[in-house]
């Protein structure tokens, strides 16, 4: 079986056993076309959740509309931090600079729990070339008390590069600028040849994960 049918697998499973309890979610950064036409083959109806934090690239949001339209997905929630949330710890909006867990913590974390309420299981497309951390998950693990799946975690970047020449996906307008992994326009850098692919995340920090596969400490209610 070939990886991306391996991968269709694995989400349709989940989804006839959670009829309406599963949503995918999506930063619509460089790779996400992958998963998002893996997903729209099954249920172009399927919940996605974009998360904005508000310091998103305006290409990132151009390209969600034309992946959103290419793709012809029905049902993506645009998801964003709380305003009392942010006003409490982050008003100059420099909270980043300071305590960069912190800051992906409100502007990612908590407004991700809030939209998966409802939801058995969630979808997400971390692979295990991307950091070490990544290198020890599972296709299906658990975070609390939901199905965490991730039908791409086996896939190389060889991988996503000849699914997307297959398939003609649109290609995130920043990659021919150099940049490899796309996160916030605060912590990401264009890379140089011979970089790692996600070299220009939190560049000079040791800083890996935004936090939203890791066990939450502060839950949001």
């Amino acid at each position: 079986m070939s990886k991306a049918l391996s991968s269709q697998s694995l989400m349709s499973a989940t989804l006839k056993d959670s009829p309406g309890r599963v949503a995918l979610v999506s930063s619509f950064g460089t790779e996400s076309a992958v998963l998002l036409h893996l997903a729209a083959q099954l249920d172009k109806d399927l919940p996605v959740i974009f998360l904005d934090t508000g310091k998103l690239f305006r290409p990132t949001h151009d390209y969600q509309k034309t992946l959103t339209a290419f793709l012809g997905l029905t049902n993506v929630r645009t998801v964003r931090p709380e305003p009392a949330d942010v006003d409490g710890v982050d008003r100059t909006g420099a909270l980043w600079r300071r305590k960069p867990d912190q800051c992906c913590t409100v502007r990612k974390v908590w407004p991700l729990n809030r939209a998966l309420k409802g939801f058995d299981a969630w979808i997400t497309g971390r692979k295990k070339f991307q950091n070490t951390d990544r290198d020890r998950a599972a296709n299906i693990d658990t975070q609390d008390g939901r199905l965490v799946l991730s039908p791409l975690l086996n896939w190389s970047k060889a991988d996503l590069d000849a699914y997307f020449e297959k398939y003609d996906l649109p290609r995130h307008p920043l990659e021919d600028a150099g940049f490899s992994s796309v996160g916030c326009f605060t912590c990401t850098a264009p890379i140089k040849n011979g970089d790692d692919l996600r070299a220009g995340r939190w560049p000079g920090q040791e800083k890996t994960e935004c936090g939203i596969h890791l066990p939450a400490r502060t839950q949001a209610t």
